[in-house]
């Protein structure tokens, strides 16, 4: 699923589901590609009602792993699932309402979906509700709700909420504009690792948006973004683009200050605010 990017790793990590034995071999097959095995042992446990191997067995569907992706199937067992409240489910039924994905496209069900996952506290539903509050999809548009579930999001530590409420306060969407609230929140979602965050980050220390000018900061986070941008080709273009801009900076610099600046991308470390397996 487009935005579904957690592992089954993570996501079962603090699970405590009936049937341990079946459930540990289970997850033990799945973690090294025996899917086959995983969809056995799962499957039964779904059809006594288990919500996390519902949940399971929708993922697998959706990722066509061990079977034949089936967006339709998939979405049978997230339903079962979230229909017993069980959160992570209630966000993929989102995602898929949100998507088209075995389901037709359905903007209103998605946010009934991500309003429940949302409302338990799932930081992925609240930053989706957010975002399609700032866009005006499925409802009105309506910054001042896009940003509280942003925020409730981000202080969660999703990377990406904090990324998208740094860009309401850069750009006065439902707030004042405040530069220096932009930069707090874009260097929490840079630190985590998300390269557009990162590369704001340079563009702010370049040209003093929020922040005192600082060549070697900006220079330390355009090569973090380059470097964490996915190699995928629909991103070509833009990673022309952000050398172009690192060749323009670097043109200023001396080079002691490029050394610096290199030096300090290689010693960074991402901080992620999240316990692996948090939604």
């Amino acid at each position: 699923m487009k935005r579904l990017l957690l592992t089954i790793v993570m996501l079962f990590a603090l699970a405590v589901p009936a049937a341990a034995d079946d459930w540990g071999d289970a997850l033990a097959a799945y973690n090294r590609g025996d899917y086959a095995t995983a969809l056995r042992l799962w499957k039964p446990l779904a059809e006594q009602g288990n919500a996390w191997a519902q949940f399971s067995l929708g993922l697998m569907y959706a990722r066509g792993q061990g079977v034949t992706q089936n967006y339709a199937e998939a979405l049978r067992w997230y339903r079962l699932a979230a229909e017993q409240g069980f959160s992570y489910a209630q966000w993929s039924l989102g995602l898929m309402y949100e998507n088209g994905q075995g389901v037709p496209q359905n903007y209103a069900e998605a946010m009934k979906w991500y309003r429940l996952a949302a409302e338990q506290g799932s930081a992925e539903a609240q930053r989706n509700l957010g975002s399609m509050y700032e866009n005006g999809v499925g409802v009105l548009q309506n910054y001042a709700e896009a940003l509280i579930w942003y925020q409730r999001s981000a202080e969660l530590g999703d990377a990406v909420a904090q990324y998208y409420l740094g860009n309401m306060y850069a750009e006065g969407k439902g707030v004042p504009l405040n530069y220096t609230k932009s930069l707090t929140w874009k260097k929490r979602a840079a630190e985590q690792g998300h390269a557009i965050a990162q590369y704001d980050l340079g563009k702010m220390h370049f040209s003093g948006e929020g922040v005192p000018i600082n060549f070697v900061e900006a220079h330390k986070w355009f090569n973090l973004a380059l470097a964490g941008l996915p190699a995928a080709a629909e991103l070509s273009d833009l990673r022309a683009r952000w050398f172009d801009v690192l060749a323009t900076l670097s043109s200023v610099m001396t080079p002691e200050q490029i050394a610096e600046a290199q030096r300090l991308a290689a010693e960074w470390k991402p901080k992620p605010e999240r316990p692996p397996g948090k939604q």
